[in-house]
């Protein structure tokens, strides 16, 4: 059996198949799987979750997370420069605390950022490389998860031990000078551990990268408890490459591989780990999991003009708890508390004068803002799954929250130029998340069909509160409310080789805060985000030679309040098109196994045109970018690839907006192969 089967048989999670009532004869290994489950989502919830297994992370051997993400529907990761990079998920790009917020990344099912302490980059801190699977839920999580999971959240998997000795390696290499090592062993004492390096040149001046990361979990039994320990660390060193300007200035190589900010600079460390520790008491089982969190980091402000650098950290404990009874076999109840109590730090330093004309006094040279915030975060939920018969199932959740911030600052209270330092206090916020969902699986069909209310908030972001700026009032930021409904259909067609999800959603929502292309903070904003997702995988010929598979995504995702500013720079009037929310994202995948041993195939990702200002006066006009993979197992062992990406050598963005009066553009990679070999030593 070639390796990249034995990658995907090595899972030790309890896996269940949401189309295996329906079929076992489904490929997988494919754009689209079988539903997997991880935890206690079963495949009776209603709602959109995709999921990707072993061996289609392995395959994909992403260089950077968006690389194979962006593959899922609804999803759409804009790469920056090195590991950078911002989110969407259901939703227009989003920046600044927006883009702190409005999504939640877990690992092991734990948020890897305390709620106010969130971060646009939050992807390089999660070990995506090695991961046993991530799985991905469109739309609000909050009732469930909490703060944040406002658009959707991210859950990145790592395995548990496999009780038997052995070492997958995977070590490759590029045209670009990037070079990767990914090692996982397991021990038969319980014990496994993942190590991921990458050393990157950079194709752009001055634009060096240098990450390491590293996942430890040992499995036990003590005085009746399951246990797992599980430590994450990752470290990033990179010099960053700022913004390309000029209209179209991606088009130009010399310009694309140059480098306006050699100075900038990022750095960054992060480190969590957890005990999850599961017994039955009474009817029910109950699973504690305290955990612990930390991370620092610095970088220069490259994106804003009057640049500056920026320091921050936080670490914190915390406890999430749950007790789940089956009080029948169609009834079953969960609950659960969780707390979170952190304390971060923020330091922001211009380091040399700065004008958009002489005299200008808006940008001073010296520390803008220096505080620190305590929070606390304290939880109850409670979820109902009801099988009310055998073809129709209810699931019923509510959550409410409470956030406490205690913030001091060390930098002088009042105005300091552009920028507005509060003075010493304290703000609390509550949130509470219902949602309610059926799901109808008509006897003897291979088809269900759901529907899904749900709301999503999130708590400000302690830049949100207490990083102002002079023609704001104090504490203007508030509760960010969406509330989602959806519907859908997944199953089987064409005698099981057609698999199919897709979705159809409408979400209203209120106190956006966001910051404008004049860089100046929106407080009160709101939107619409309304759409449509689709992703399928068809054996053509029903014997898992050739497949196509493929996502589909439109979005309409539109202002629904008006802002006419004073100076005319930017206008927003209700209707306008959110900016970087493209209508349309597309992946599409042709795949042919003519032998156990050999695989090829030829992708396709196509990101639609968008506008890049909020007034809707300038577009990105939209790329595709093509891809080819082939690998060849020697040995059940052994098994060597090739990966082409940008294969057509297209001049793109994978970033366009429109800031501060002029174009800005992060720049698509050109054409690189990597080269790489996969080996299992048992």
């Amino acid at each position: 059996m070639p390796l990249r089967h034995l990658l995907a048989t090595s899972a030790s999670f309890a896996v269940v198949s949401a189309f295996a009532a329906h079929s076992q004869q489904v490929q997988t290994g494919e754009r689209l799987q079988p539903v997997t489950v991880y935890g206690d989502r079963s495949p009776e919830q209603p709602g959109s979750v995709a999921t990707l297994d072993t061996e289609t992370i392995a395959t994909i051997d992403a260089d950077h997370p968006a690389e194979i993400l962006n593959q899922l529907p609804g999803v759409n990761i804009q790469m920056n420069s090195g590991q950078e990079h911002l989110i969407a998920l259901r939703s227009p790009v989003l920046t600044g605390g927006a883009g702190q917020g409005s999504f939640l990344i877990l690992q092991n099912g734990v948020p890897t950022r305390s709620p106010a302490f969130g971060n646009v980059n939050s992807l390089f801190e999660i070990h995506h490389e090695t991961a046993e699977a991530i799985e991905i839920v469109r739309g609000p999580g909050s009732a469930k998860y909490g703060s944040n999971a406002v658009h959707g959240l991210i859950n990145i998997f790592q395995g548990e031990p496999t009780f038997g000795d052995s070492l997958d390696t995977r070590i490759s290499g590029s045209t670009l000078g990037r070079y990767k090592a990914d090692l996982t062993g397991n021990l038969s004492s319980g014990l496994r551990a993942s190590l991921s390096l990458q050393d990157d040149t950079g194709w752009r001046d001055n634009t060096g990268v240098e990450q390491q990361k590293l996942s430890v979990a040992y499995a036990f039994d003590a005085a009746g408890w399951d246990g797992l320990v599980w430590v994450s660390a990752s470290n990033l060193n990179q010099e960053t490459a700022g913004f390309i300007e000029g209209y179209k200035a991606y088009r130009d190589d010399d310009i694309a591989s140059s480098n306006p900010n050699p100075e900038a600079y990022r750095d960054a460390q992060w480190a969590m780990g957890a005990v999850r520790l599961s017994r039955e008491i009474g009817p029910g089982e109950l699973t504690l999991t305290p955990f612990y969190r930390w991370q620092e980091m610095a970088f220069a402000q490259h994106f804003l003009p009057n640049g500056g650098v920026e320091e921050n950290g936080h670490d914190a404990f915390g406890l999430q708890s749950k007790y789940e009874v089956e009080a029948s076999d169609a009834l079953t109840l969960r609950i659960g508390a969780d707390a979170d109590i952190a304390s971060g730090w923020l330091k922001e330093t211009q380091l040399e004068p700065f004008g958009f004309f002489p005299g200008d006094t808006r940008f001073p040279v010296g520390v803008h803002y220096d505080y620190e915030v305590d929070t606390t975060v304290l939880a109850l939920w409670s979820e109902l799954e009801w099988a009310v018969s055998d073809t129709v199932t209810v699931l019923a959740g509510l959550r409410g929250e409470t956030h406490d911030y205690d913030y001091s600052t060390a930098a002088p209270p009042g105005p300091n130029g552009r920028f507005l330092v509060p003075d010493d206090r304290e703000d609390s916020f509550d949130l509470l998340t219902p949602k309610l969902g059926a799901i109808w699986t008509p006897e003897g069909s291979a088809v269900s069909y759901y529907a899904n209310y749900a709301r999503g908030e999130r708590a400000p972001q302690a830049s949100d509160l207490y990083r102002l700026q002079s023609q704001q009032g104090i504490a203007e930021a508030d509760v960010e409310t969406m509330d989602s409904f959806e519907i859908g259909a997944r199953g089987t067609a064409l005698g099981d080789r057609l698999a199919f999800d897709v979705a159809a959603y409408h979400a209203e929502k209120e106190n956006f805060f966001f910051r404008d292309s004049d860089g100046l903070n929106v407080t009160d904003g709101s939107t619409r985000h309304q759409g449509i997702e689709a992703q399928a995988s068809w054996d053509v010929l029903g014997d898992g030679v050739f497949t196509v598979s493929g996502t589909a995504t439109y979005g309409d995702h539109t202002y629904t309040f008006d802002r006419i500013v004073a100076s005319g720079s930017e206008v927003i009037r209700s209707g306008n098109e959110v900016d970087t929310a493209p209508d349309w994202l597309g992946d599409l995948r042709l795949t042919w196994r003519p032998t156990e041993a050999f695989e090829a195939s030829l992708s396709a990702e196509y990101i639609g045109e968008y506008f890049t200002d909020p007034g809707n006066t300038r577009t990105y006009p939209g790329h595709t970018v093509t891809s080819a993979r082939a690998s060849y197992a020697f040995t059940d062992d052994l098994e060597a690839f090739v990966i082409v990406r940008n294969l057509f050598d297209l001049n793109y963005a994978d970033r366009a907006d429109f800031a501060f009066g002029g174009n800005r553009y992060f720049p698509g990679e050109p054409l690189n192969a990597t080269f790489g070999v996969r080996k299992r030593f048992d």
